[in-house]
């Protein structure tokens, strides 16, 4: 351990660079799959690029299919084993629209799409982001098959975000999902929570 190093006041949330180059914020994602795609694509440029783990999110507007945020596996890259790829597009949509929550007064319902099932920390979260449905690529086997932990998630814990009106739907081109994850451990990705 480094004990040496002085105490830090601020962390950050950062996508790279690539990114920016890579997602069209301009147009709409009119469908699930669309949108689903673009989660698929991070997580998998994420991994080509070697700048985190298999993971990808995005957020939009749920009735425009306008993109609001994206994000990324960062935990490795930042150092920071909070900065999941559905954290990193929560914390960037609150940012982008101002707000604590995704379901503030006077903006549309969100929604988060996701290439992985969201693990324990994750699930937690979207209950308090605001977002009104989750949609969701590969399941948590798929992640658990490669030797990711996912945490305590249960039935139970879906079956409690929908009796809070967050609606989830699981499998929407799950093998897409399931090839990035395949892909991953075929380059000998870091498991860092294994």
């Amino acid at each position: 351990m480094r004990w040496d190093r002085p105490p830090v006041d601020e962390a950050t949330v950062s996508l790279p660079a690539w990114v920016r180059d890579a997602v069209d914020f301009t147009v709409p994602y009119e469908r699930d799959e669309e949108r689903m795609r673009l989660a698929i694509r991070l997580a998998h440029e994420n991994v080509e690029r070697g700048t985190g783990g298999p993971f990808g999110a995005a957020v939009f507007e749920r009735g425009t299919g306008r993109l609001i945020s994206v994000g990324v596996n960062s935990v490795v890259r930042l150092n920071n084993c909070t900065l999941h790829a559905e954290m990193v597009a929560y914390q960037l949509a609150q940012k982008r629209i101002a707000s604590y929550t995704l379901a503030a007064d006077g903006h549309p319902a969100h929604e988060l799409f996701t290439s992985c099932e969201p693990c324990a920390m994750c699930l937690g979260a979207t209950l308090w982001s605001g977002v009104s449905r989750v949609v969701i690529a590969a399941s948590r086997d798929d992640a658990i098959a490669i030797g990711f932990d996912e945490g305590p998630v249960f039935a139970e814990s879906f079956a409690y975000l929908r009796a809070r009106g967050v609606v989830i739907v699981e499998g929407v081109l799950r093998d897409e999902g399931r090839a990035v994850l395949e892909r991953y451990r075929a380059l000998g990705g870091l498991v860092y929570n294994g």
